[in-house]
């Protein structure tokens, strides 16, 4: 795990200043080892190291073939990279190091871009051919590893953050479209970046820039979605699919144990983290686990049901035990390292924990995509109940007005009953393309526009077409497989997976992710929906797998989401913040972008007694204002 940069100049003018500088921005994704190189008139790389398998000095980067060809920057862990080495590598191949980067190398040399078929892991790496002065970058199959890449008449510049492009001479220039979307979701989706000229890689992709420049896409995985080939639904056919289920995901935990540094596991107490660390035990009876508790908040504190899981399968278990106050005092750490506009608040627990763990180990492995691969998100739920055809669905739509009109917000039982009925019942006036993008955002594309003067150079056009790249998917059937689709595609790589691996780097710690191996993806798309989601129980194979192993406990505790204090900070201690700064008035009207009588109606809601939603929106703008007065003021 490491961060890395590049540069192609199309105008072979050397830029090895702006390459250590974008090095030295990405030093905590490689604190070990910065090195920089120039390896032609037109191309430069940059690898920042955290050392993960083979810690010697051997595993360097940049790192070259014997013949010097080839040199290959690489963010990721290959974890079958020994059996690739033996199956395809064993004849005459010069090995200098024992590192997983010199048998990708090697593999590359051999195969061409055909390798990419054969890795099993999560990376981001480009490849310098000298000899045809090309480069080569892909990038895994889920998206769990960035890659972002920006281009100019004179330049091409590719990274693993937005931080390390812009320490070169580029244009920054907002992406209004992107600012637009970002303002419904809070994350930015699809391959654009909130910077014009700067797009990301999509996850299975790869690029190759050749020696003028030029640079040609193309896809080696796609997740396989075809409702037409999914195995019956009988009840022999799901006993044989639990159990096939459990030894893919047996042997994706086995995979990911492979490491030369202290290695543990995120443990909450749910379900999915409670099945990665059960198998991890089996491989690694000595395993670390952690968890944090929530010392002024019991009713989210999950820490007893952690504690289950660590006895049950004798851990060495560590909790870490901190308020809401501990996250407020680390908040401006965390505005300061996102540098690409990224407002999911849950990233600050994520953050906490990567900061207390990675005090004890430099690996940990993570129960995420549980979630989006096997339904258990309550708007699964949703989705479910809305493809039927029933009075009740009949009375909530038909009732909308009525609780559209009472208080909403997520601080007590009632008001959150109006919220979720309110909005269950707009989703039910939706198509189901555009039903699932609601239940996926905070506002819709009008109140989001709405925010923006009306000068922005926003095309609607072109919002539409970032929309349907991902809605296409959503084909409202009986089967719901449709909607975990378009789950991988958006809600995954731009908002979960991002969010794990900015705040687990932003503390130098790699986390894995053994529920996004290929395999267990692949077949997870090849059972049914009442596999998945049936009589409102989410995650039901996942769950019924591992129910002989799991305390019982799991299984009837009620499923509660930490809810980050958000609108009681804003009320508080960051008001001065909202109202004297980020989003003060005379501000909003310097910068331009936003309307302010708008901005000023969000602030008034906020500080109402019927604030809804309002929070998540006003937490987005913080996020924006701070990173827009870091990069352009």
């Amino acid at each position: 795990m490491c961060g890395i940069v590049g540069y192609f100049s199309k105008t072979e003018t050397e830029l090895k200043a702006p390459l250590e500088a974008a090095l030295r921005a990405l030093n905590k994704r490689g604190p070990d080892k910065q090195v920089a190189q120039i390896l032609s008139p037109q191309v430069g790389f940059g690898h920042a190291r955290l050392s993960i398998i083979d810690t010697s000095e051997d595993g360097t980067q940049p790192m070259s073939d014997p013949s010097g060809r080839y040199t290959i920057i690489f963010n990721g862990e290959i974890f079958n990279y020994r059996d690739l080495k033996a199956q395809f590598l064993s004849d005459k191949t010069d090995f200098h190091s024992h590192s997983d980067t010199e048998v990708l190398l090697h593999l590359y040399m051999r195969m061409g871009v055909d390798c990419l078929q054969h890795l099993n892991g999560f990376f981001a790496f480009a490849i310098y051919d000298r000899q045809d002065g090309s480069v080569f970058i892909a990038r895994d199959r889920m998206g769990i590893k960035p890659m972002h890449v920006y281009e100019d008449n004179e330049k091409i510049v590719f990274g693993s953050e937005l931080k390390a492009i812009m320490a070169f001479p580029i244009k920054k220039e907002i992406d209004f479209d992107s600012l637009a979307l970002y303002l419904q979701l809070n994350y930015i989706p699809g391959s654009s970046s909130i910077l014009r000229n700067i797009t990301r890689l999509a996850p299975g992709c790869f690029m190759t820039i050749d020696r003028n420049g030029k640079k040609t896409n193309g896809r080696y995985y796609q997740v396989p979605f075809d409702d037409s080939k999914l195995v019956p639904e009988t009840p022999d056919s799901y006993e044989a699919a639990k159990k096939k289920l459990r030894q893919l995901l047996d042997a994706s935990v086995e995979r990911r144990l492979v490491s030369d540094v202290p290695l543990g596991a995120f443990l909450s107490g749910g379900i999915d983290s409670s099945i990665i660390v059960s198998l991890a035990s089996k491989h690694k009876p000595d395993l670390n686990t952690f968890s944090i508790g929530f010392k002024d908040e019991p009713y989210f504190d999950e820490t007893y049901y952690a504690n289950l899981v660590a006895k049950k399968f004798k851990t060495n278990h560590t909790v870490f035990s901190i308020t809401t106050n501990d996250m407020y005092e680390h908040l401006f750490d965390i505005l300061d390292y996102i540098d690409e506009p990224f407002a999911d608040s849950s990233a600050i627990a994520v953050y906490i924990l990567s900061m207390h763990t990675r005090k004890h180990v430099t690996v940990s492995l993570s129960g995420d995509g549980g979630d989006e691969l096997f339904a258990g998100y309550n708007k699964h739920k949703a989705e479910m109940r809305a493809r039927q055809n029933n009075l009740i669905n009949w009375g909530v739509k038909t009732t909308l007005p009525i609780w559209q009109m009472m208080p909403k917000s997520r601080n007590s039982k009632f008001t959150n009953i109006f919220r979720q009925l309110e909005r269950f019942g707009i989703g039910l006036r939706l198509s189901p393309q555009e039903r699932y993008w609601r239940w996926c955002a905070f506002v819709d594309n009008n109140d989001a526009i709405k925010l923006l003067k009306s000068g922005s150079a926003v095309e609607q056009k072109t919002i539409y077409s970032r929309k349907e790249a991902v809605l296409k998917y959503v084909e409202g059937k009986n089967s719901i497989n449709d909607v975990l689709m378009a789950d991988t595609q958006m809600v995954l790589p731009n908002d979960m997976l991002t969010k794990v691996d900015l705040m687990s780097m932003a503390n130098s710690l790699e986390v894995r992710v053994p529920i996004l191996d290929y395999t267990v993806v692949n077949y997870a798309f090849t059972i049914p929906t009442k596999f998945k989601i049936a009589d409102g129980h989410t995650k039901k194979i996942l769950k019924d797998a591992f129910r002989d192993v799991l305390p019982d406990e799991l299984y009837t505790r009620p499923k509660r989401g930490f809810e980050v204090p958000l609108l009681n900070w804003f009320r508080t201690g960051l008001r001065s913040l909202i109202e004297d700064d980020l989003l003060n008035d005379n501000f909003i009207k310097e910068q331009g972008i936003f309307e302010p009588n708008e901005i000023s109606a969000l602030k008034q809601q906020l500080f109402s007694s019927n604030p809804g939603e309002v929070h998540a929106r006003i937490w987005g703008l913080i996020v924006f204002q701070y990173w827009y007065k870091k990069w352009f003021v």
